[in-house]
């Protein structure tokens, strides 16, 4: 079962969904809800504009379990499904119409490595066919104003061209394209879906998973954009000056078990143009082809998925 709540005011307003444990281990996000749920039951919180929907836990297998996800990832080819075969397609076919009938997106997420919050936005205004979008000035105002300093872009772009280049190896290996790893469908996620039904949306990665601040910085986020969309009437704090974006340009997959990292990477961490990163099992190396930094790097990687990304500084202006 599922279970959102949702206060509908009687004024005219925007419609804002939060969603928290999409990745069942990720748990930052469901204490903020559960937090803001009880202001509002106590009558601290009226929501007096449009409406607002909580969802405290996305994928209740995998939050009942500590782990990431039940039989998927959740937060991969998230699209609604006529023959549903895992739990997340069945969560998927319930999820995906709450989202696409609201405006915006908050979705509250941690991460494995320590380091500082960061939001991941979406592309800008454009017409093409990867990520067509119409709202980037809604959502960086979004972004900019959850609480927190950092902000990445380019996912969709950075995934895209590592399924292509996924398929090229797989093709030169003689083996199957079956498989949702081949898929570039397979990079989308809520914010994607968010946006691909007309509303748009950001992540929030609120700190390390155990981190005991994560929680404080998702609900001073969900607090934040309630006064943003107008909801409630509370106090709006300033984006936090300055501003740093990034943007992802490239994702690097582990090929075998025997790939190892050179040192334990942390996201963010810089590079410098040709600095080692990592190791293939044959002895090939990873270099850095430009200065940027090292993003989501998982030791933990099945050989055929995503390892690590790499990113540089952004000319967009948010």
């Amino acid at each position: 079962m599922l279970q959102a709540h949702q206060f509908a005011a009687l004024q005219p307003g925007p419609r804002l969904i939060v969603s928290g444990a999409v990745h069942g281990n990720e748990t930052c996000g469901t204490k903020a809800i559960e937090r803001v749920l009880a202001e509002i039951a106590r009558g601290e919180l009226e929501i007096a504009r449009g409406v607002l929907t909580l969802v405290p836990v996305c994928n209740p297998l995998a939050y009942a379990h500590g782990r990431r996800f039940g039989e998927r990832n959740l937060n991969r080819r998230l699209q609604p499904s006529a023959e549903p075969t895992e739990y997340e397609d069945r969560i998927a076919n319930v999820l995906c119409p709450w989202l696409a009938g609201h405006d915006a997106l908050l979705d509250l997420h941690s991460f494995r490595s320590p380091g500082r919050p960061f939001v991941l936005c979406g592309p800008a205004d454009n017409a093409g066919t990867l990520e067509p979008f119409a709202r980037e000035a809604e959502e960086s105002a979004l972004a900019a104003h959850l609480g927190v300093s950092r902000i990445v872009e380019g996912w969709m772009p950075a995934y895209a061209g590592g399924v292509q280049r996924r398929r090229e190896r797989m093709l030169a290996q003689g083996q199957p394209l079956a498989g949702v790893q081949g898929d570039p469908s397979y990079g989308i996620g809520t914010t994607e879906y968010m946006r691909s039904q007309g509303g748009y949306a950001v992540t929030l990665e609120c700190g390390q998973h155990d981190d005991t601040s994560a929680p404080e910085v998702a609900y001073r986020a969900i607090r934040q954009a309630i006064a943003l969309l107008g909801l409630a009437d509370l106090p709006l704090v300033p984006p936090a000056r300055p501003l740093e974006c990034l943007r992802l340009v490239t994702v690097v997959d582990r090929h075998h078990e025997g790939d190892r990292f050179v040192r334990p990477w942390t996201s963010f961490d810089p590079l410098q143009p040709d600095e080692l990163i990592a190791l293939r099992h044959d002895g090939g190396e990873l270099r850095a082809p430009q200065a940027g930094f090292i993003v989501f790097p998982d030791v933990a990687a099945a050989p055929g998925h995503e390892w690590f990304y790499l990113a540089v500084a952004s000319e967009r202006l948010l």
